[in-house]
């Protein structure tokens, strides 16, 4: 599921579903984790709850409006992205840079092993909002679902690719409405877009400043922004963010406000407000739903890896292995070997965490990493 030259130049409905399915996978699931990270076992209050989200809308708007989406995406090579090509662009001043350059592709593949089971784990961590199913084991249920996506790697993805598109646009409209409801609710959450309550939750809230690292957590997938220029062009690629960026706003800020719903004090007990906000009705549509976007961002990360080794195999940054294409679609590669070795550390990484709770920290780690490299090569630039 890849735009022609000619395409990526033109401004389309199908481009823009295109461009929705390929890149946001990651970026866009990130409301699965990313306030049950920040909250945590803390007690609820306004400095916590409304700096939080906050921190979210500035983080975002800085470092993936302003960063990636304005000035990365003009740091193209021949309209190619991704850390290689922007390496390719600023290693003639020194042949130092290769060493940040090797450690953000490998904090990127450290991506490509966390996203599915972060993405999955949190999705199917829903089934427990379920009356009868509280207990349900589903560390099971996650490898399955990831063994099955790395099974299915070597056919290829150009059947299902076509769905991306739509799947994805179906998921930001239940963010957005779900969102939508909840904000209805509790209107004041609003003010948490004010800078000042970003500033009083570093500045003020007890270890406000650590909690950053969970902040990070929704610019995950930014880097694929960047990757995927090739892919769909940066015209589709600014214009489909600009939906994105609100329906995830949207979503975050309803999660807030039913937060704050909960009153001062409170604590969630382990619970999701992902999926509080939903309709007790809903919740099996929209576990399949979340589960479906999990996969597809998963899907977008398996496949940027085999892109990212193929590069760096180009670049003598990695030993030869055998590359496969497993369709006739332009530029869609299959390399067994990166198949295998992502498929064990993604069960390695769920057998060891269990749950998404457990994995958010190592998920910051590596996204805050990936930003630092990427800034500082683009300091070259």
């Amino acid at each position: 599921m890849h735009l022609t030259t000619e395409n990526k130049k033109k401004i389309t409905a199908a481009s823009l579903l295109i461009a929705l399915g390929i890149i946001y996978g990651d970026i866009g699931t990130s409301p699965l984790y990313v306030l049950k990270a920040i909250i945590g076992d803390r007690p609820i209050s306004e400095m916590l709850v409304y700096g939080g989200i906050s921190c979210v809308f500035w983080t975002i708007t800085f470092q993936t409006t302003f960063k990636y989406i304005y000035l990365t995406l003009q740091a193209d090579n021949n309209g190619e992205g991704g850390i290689f090509s922007l390496y390719a662009l600023v290693r003639r001043y020194g042949k130092y840079l290769v060493i940040p350059t090797i450690l953000g592709a490998s904090t990127l593949l450290a991506d490509g092993i966390i996203t599915p089971p972060i993405s999955v784990a949190s999705a199917i961590e829903g089934l427990t909002n379920i009356k009868n199913l509280e207990h349900l084991p589903t560390v099971p249920i996650v490898i399955a679902i990831i063994s099955g996506l790395f099974f299915f790697q070597r056919f290829g993805t150009h059947k299902v690719g076509s769905a991306f598109g739509p799947a994805m646009l179906v998921w930001f409209l239940m963010l957005s409405l779900l969102g939508i409801v909840q904000i209805a609710d509790h209107p004041s959450i609003l003010k948490s877009l004010n800078p000042k309550y970003a500033i009083d939750f570093l500045t003020q809230y007890p270890k406000g400043f650590v909690l950053l690292g969970a902040v990070f957590l929704a610019t995950t997938g930014a880097e694929a922004l960047y990757s995927d220029l090739g892919h769909c062009g940066r015209k589709n690629i600014r214009i489909t963010w600009s939906l994105v960026k609100v329906c995830l706003l949207l979503n975050y800020m309803g999660q807030a406000a039913w937060l704050m719903s909960l009153g001062e004090g409170a604590f969630i007990k382990g619970k999701n407000p992902f999926f509080e906000i939903m309709p007790h009705w809903f919740l099996i549509p929209g576990i399949v739903i979340a589960t479906t976007a999990a996969i597809i961002a998963s899907q977008a990360l398996i496949s940027g890896s085999y892109t990212l080794i193929n590069e760096a195999m180009n670049m003598n940054f990695w030993p030869r292995v055998a590359v496969r294409q497993p369709s006739e679609t332009k530029g869609q590669i299959y390399i067994p070997s990166v198949n295998i070795m992502l498929w064990i550390g993604c069960v390695l990484m769920v057998l060891y965490f269990k749950n998404s709770s457990n994995m958010e920290a190592a998920y910051g780690l590596a996204i805050t990493l990936t930003m630092m490299v990427t800034t500082y090569l683009l300091s070259y630039f």
